[in-house]
């Protein structure tokens, strides 16, 4: 294979000057960028990132940490960060904490320490003291994904105003017996996510002076099984019937519908249906949901990453960075039964 002298004699350039156009670090003009790609390209030259990590003491690889990799929302944040980090030159390396505590403590106290990471992104994890230190210590940039982390550069969602928004929606309509699907202690998630949800919700209610009721809120685990069978519970009453559904996620709202239509009731005209997400499958179901965009989460987490790995840029007014989210109505929402209403 060609070497770095070769494409410089071919380019008529410095092998620094060829070292600086491919690597993207340091002042090269475009034309001179130009020539040094298309005498790369012609010679089949390819950087070696074990001489360039020599060079430079970076691998150009960035480790990406979330809690569940088979969960819709996790893999779409993944394939944003993925995606933006290849257009940026570096690989990503994946470790799911799916396997509890004493996985996160050998990713934390081990793997990420090896040097085998230029930097972090932590995707829904609410990083201990300990675990943000380790890291500054050894000089790697994080950035963290869904919530505030002390000291850190983050990108997070209110969840409390998305539950708001989509519970507004249904009081908009003309509903108030509203069910709540949301997670309980048992399947608390880092940063309060289930906790916050049903805030949100139960804020609407009362701003709209609509009682909540605890015998309209169903836990479920955020999988489509789980809110399928919440809204089992719920839709099976024989009195008070909710006439709409407010799921704490698309996969257990999509669960509620598959459970509504199970038990011979009609989406919307019976119950309406509203999740969080903007999942893959929302659309196919028509469902009405708060879009979240996870895929633009993981391209954000990465603009963020490339701004502390290289210095230069203002600093920001603040550590946090909202994330943007929005009602997205579709067919599975509708004014409550006249006769019902």
């Amino acid at each position: 294979m060609a070497g770095i002298e070769e494409v410089a004699r071919r380019a008529g350039v410095s092998a620094a000057t060829v070292s600086r156009a491919l690597s993207g670090r340091g002042h090269v003009s475009a034309a001179t960028r130009a020539k040094v790609l298309e005498a790369a390209a012609a010679l089949g030259y390819v950087v070696s990132s074990s001489a360039s990590a020599l060079a430079t003491g970076r691998m150009r690889n960035v480790g990406v940490v979330i809690p569940f990799l088979n969960r819709w929302f996790y893999g779409a944040v993944l394939e944003g960060a993925e995606s933006a980090l290849l257009a940026q030159g570096y690989d990503l390396t994946l470790y799911n904490l799916g396997g509890g505590a004493e996985e996160r403590h050998s990713v934390f106290e081990h793997f990420l320490l090896r040097k085998r990471v230029d930097a972090v992104i932590a995707v829904s994890l609410e990083l201990t003291e300990s675990e943000v230190q380790r890291l500054h210590d050894l000089r790697k940039p994080m950035v963290g994904v869904g919530g505030p982390l002390p000291g850190v550069r983050t990108l997070s969602i209110d969840d409390i105003a998305v539950s708001r928004l989509a519970t507004e929606h249904l009081i908009g309509l003309g509903h108030r017996r509203i069910a709540h699907i949301g997670g309980d202690r048992a399947v608390e998630m880092d940063f309060h996510l289930p906790t916050n949800r049903r805030i949100g919700y139960q804020e609407a209610l009362a701003a709209a002076d609509i009682p909540t009721d605890p015998a309209l809120f169903h836990p479920g685990d955020f999988t489509m099984q789980g809110g399928y069978e919440a809204a089992k519970q719920l839709l099976g009453a024989p009195h008070d019937r909710p006439t709409a559904i407010f799921a704490a996620s698309d996969e257990m709202a999509i669960g509620a519908i598959l459970a509504a239509r199970d038990l011979g009731l009609d989406v919307p005209r019976d119950v309406s249906v509203v999740g969080i997400d903007d999942h893959d499958l929302a659309a196919f179901f028509g469902l009405t949901t708060v879009a979240q965009y996870p895929m633009l989460q993981g391209r954000m987490a990465v603009d963020v990453l490339m701004q502390e790995l290289h210095p230069g840029h203002p600093e920001p007014a603040s550590l946090n960075t909202p994330l943007p989210f929005d009602l997205v109505v579709r067919s599975s929402t509708a004014r409550p039964d006249a006769g019902r209403g």
